[in-house]
């Protein structure tokens, strides 16, 4: 079924979140529902990368408006025919940018999987009927008891309070006929008096017991407050926090919400008791009276409480993020963000009637140019319950701005410290005021520190800092956490890593995976619990080859071109060539695995066992594969399509199991097109291009003779050698240029051992007449844009030369 069928079927909740998506002007509801079938038909992540391509499906979007205007013409919508004309001059804005165009569009068909697979999960849970309690831990479940046992504590309470004023009312009835009739007779008189002595000592009990009761609530009500605001709470935001950077943690507020609007009932509920003590007072008192020593102290204590619990309960329930950001917490000035507040203390009577106002760094430090930024949009918005899912009190901002101050930006603080735009943290603010049954509290929530860029270029940089804060700062509103960096520990960095390939493509590091990236940090250690990563190892600004941006080129390439793959668990990825090489020598003729490369910034290559005239193992390699690659031809059709020209010129593709033995169709098969062979819509390209292959022991670099196939200067190889140096043999053609010397990665450890020097000399053909004519003429017939020397047929066996 298609997506937009799903999503339409789905229950009223999730439509409702549909419906809160497309209130926006950059797709309208219309155009996405009355196209819904070519929209999802159509490649936008590679028309947001590539300008003609995106240009393309512009010119056929609006095409395709016009049929619908024409159709609406037909069928006599008059309104429809005005909304689709509209929108088609909307859109002419993007003519100029159509990537804009293809990147928006892009974003809403994630959005919409997002609720899919929301829904989804939720469906499934429901199925599993499994009770709420067997999922609880065991300090959930204590909570719930306690809370059960307030609850009781202040139904009891209640009749409590409904005994004692009819107990007073007695009294006061036979008080007031005492004086009202004029008894002679002293015996009798003083037979009343005593008898009203006695009501009274039973109402003073009474009372002192009333008191006692409303003590041992507001007791066990600290306890609770306690737990809720120290410990759940706390934990709560922790796991916000790693979520924020990829963590799979729960940060659903409905649980906490309960509990807190329970105790914030319990807690009105007292409120009002003592109010009725006030009353019962005003009426009846006496001397020593309970009531009138202790209930101030009591209604202090109340109010403290309320307080306490209500100012906590005003939170941040999603942190600020741009719709494309990399990120949460990571914002552009002058690019609208979203943010959504949350009061977990939900009384319906409070809908619409708390306003919530948004400000800027309220407590910003004085150091040396650190920015100030005014917050602009629809900055106040009313607590309602229309804009949650589940009908929590929320303020819902989505077009919100942070525009830097003229003044102040690059003036002199109190302090000399300096920190760079990525590492200057700031807090976004919410103020509302608490109004209910005549108590009043001022209320303020705060976001997570946020990193403030004017450029995209700085967005790479900004998001390390975001994972480094939240991955090891304790305190939320700790703006100065980069003018003393703490390093992280091996455990902490680890898990880090891999949130960020779970939360990016749904699968996560493996502990082999991980020792291959300690191992490269740390060098070979039988353990790396101890081993610590500092800030400055990690990522530094204007510095291009840290561990960060060799990382995250990886993790961009795996998420934009190898994302099913990797889901899938074929690409091994994180392997040293050594460990690459101890494994495939073990294995048969034909075994392959797929791996990251070590020097290449996101870059992904092969390696394969052959088996030499001698029996012996020898493991060869390609030039690792880039985006500029796989944005041409899907990796799964190059690792399908390779080939080597074995002896007598007889083409053969020597990968055959991907590690440890899958047969590679098995493997990639249902990646596959259908058509194959001489009928592939990417053998026309690979047939003009040549990919260099070198035996395992060597490293990675880019290919050493650049050339142009238009100017019939010899076949571009796409991918060069796979090694740095190669021995150059009178009887074969020299290198020109010569090859580039590797340049060891500044982040590695430094016990990276040199590589042994090649045993053959690695090289093509550089003449194109050693070639047949129809392998190196381009095809008229074929696009016009470049594959950008993609190559995957190698015209010769590797090492040899005719």
């Amino acid at each position: 079924m298609a997506q937009w069928d799903r999503l339409r079927q789905l229950p009223s909740a999730y439509r409702q979140q549909l419906h809160e998506l497309y209130d926006r002007d950059a797709l309208p509801m219309d155009v996405r529902h009355y196209l819904a079938p070519w929209i999802e038909k159509q490649e936008w992540q590679r028309a947001a990368r590539d300008d003609a391509f995106a240009m393309v499906l512009f010119q056929v979007l609006l095409e395709n408006l016009d049929i619908q205007h024409s159709r609406f013409v037909q069928e006599e919508s008059f309104l429809l025919q005005h909304n689709i004309r509209r929108y088609k001059q909307n859109f002419q804005r993007y003519v100029d940018d159509p990537c804009a165009l293809a990147t928006t569009i892009l974003w809403f068909l994630e959005k919409e999987k997002e609720i899919l697979e929301s829904a989804e999960l939720a469906e499934k849970v429901q199925l599993l009927q499994v009770e709420p309690e067997a999922m609880e831990t065991s300090s959930q479940q204590d909570l719930e008891r306690k809370l059960a046992g307030l609850r009781n504590e202040v139904q009891c309470m209640e009749h409590t309070i409904i005994c004692l004023e009819e107990q007073q009312d007695e009294f006061d009835f036979k008080y007031q006929t005492h004086k009202l009739e004029a008894v002679v007779d002293e015996a009798r008189k003083n037979e009343q008096i005593r008898a009203l002595q006695l009501l009274v000592n039973k109402l003073n009990d009474c009372r002192k017991s009333t008191l006692s009761g409303l003590n041992n609530i507001l007791d066990r009500t600290q306890d609770i407050i306690d737990v809720l605001v120290k410990k759940e709470l706390v934990e709560w935001q922790r796991r916000q926090q790693k979520a924020c950077i990829g963590a799979p943690d729960n940060v659903c507020l409905d649980q906490l919400e309960k509990w807190f609007s329970c105790v914030a009932v319990c807690l009105f509920q007292v409120w009002e008791f003592l109010t009725k003590l006030e009353e019962l007072v005003g009426k009846v008192s006496y001397e020593n009276d309970p009531v009138k020593a202790q209930n101030p102290t009591l209604q202090k204590r109340v109010d403290t409480l309320l307080r306490d619990l209500l100012k906590s309960s005003f939170v941040v329930e999603t942190q600020p993020s741009m719709p494309q950001g990399k990120g949460s917490l990571v914002l552009r000035t002058n690019v609208q963000f979203s943010v959504k507040a949350r009061l977990l203390v939900k009384f319906p009577e409070l809908n619409h009637s708390m306003k919530v106002d948004v400000s800027m760094d309220k407590e910003a430090p004085q150091i040396k140019g650190y920015r100030r930024f005014n917050v602009l949009g629809t900055k106040i918005k009313a607590l309602n319950m229309a804009e949650s899912t589940n009908g929590g009190m929320v303020a819902d901002f989505r077009h919100l701005t942070l525009k830097e101050q003229k003044s102040g930006g690059g003036g002199k603080g109190v302090s000399d410290i300096s920190l760079s735009v990525t590492e200057e943290l700031h807090i976004i603010y919410f103020n509302t005021v608490f109004e209910l049954k005549g108590f009043s509290v001022e209320l303020q929530a705060s976001t997570l520190p946020v990193v403030i860029i004017s450029n995209s270029s700085q967005q790479q940089s900004a998001w390390a800092s975001v994972l480094w804060f939240n991955m090891l700062s304790q305190d939320p509103k700790d703006v100065m956490f980069f003018a003393n960096t703490p390093a992280a520990t091996w455990p902490q960095f680890g898990e880090m890593l891999s949130w960020q390939f779970l939360s990016a493509t749904k699968r996560g590091l493996d502990g082999t995976q991980l020792e291959m990236i300690a191992n490269k940090l740390f060098g070979k250690k039988p353990n790396y619990d101890s081993c610590t990563v500092p800030w400055s190892k990690f990522t530094k600004e204007n510095t291009p080859d840290t561990f960060w941006v060799w990382f995250d080129g990886i993790l961009m390439m795996v998420k934009t071109y190898l994302e099913d793959l990797w889901r899938d668990g074929l690409i091994m990825g994180f392997v040293t060539k050594g460990k690459e090489k101890s494994l495939l020598k073990k294995k048969k003729r034909g075994t392959f695995l797929l791996r990251f490369s070590e020097s290449v910034i996101g870059g992904i290559t092969f390696s394969w066992v052959e088996i030499t005239v001698t029996g012996e193992p020898d493991v060869k390699t390609v030039q690792p594969f880039t985006k500029v690659d796989l944005s041409q031809i899907p990796f799964h059709e190059i690792i399908r399509n390779f080939q080597i020209l074995e002896a007598e010129n007889v083409p053969e593709n020597p990968l055959l199991y991907l590690y440890p033995d899958t047969p590679k169709n098995e493997a990639f098969g249902k990646y596959y097109t259908e058509k194959s062979g001489e009928d592939s819509p990417y053998i026309k390209y690979i047939k003009t291009k040549l990919v260099f292959v070198s035996k395992e022991n060597t490293l990675e670099a880019r290919s050493p003779m650049p050339s142009d196939m238009a100017q019939g200067e010899g076949l571009e190889p796409m991918n060069g050698l796979c090694g740095e140096a190669a021995e150059q043999d009178g009887d074969l053609y020299p290198l020109t240029p010569p090859l580039e010397s590797y340049d060891p990665d500044p982040m590695m450890n430094g016990s990276v051992v040199d590589p042994e020097p090649p045993q053959d000399l690695l090289m093509y053909l550089n003449n194109p007449n050693l070639f047949d004519n129809d392998l190196l003429q381009d095809d008229q017939s074929l696009p016009d844009f470049s594959l950008q020397g993609f190559n995957c047929l190698l015209p010769q066996s590797c090492g040899s030369f005719p």
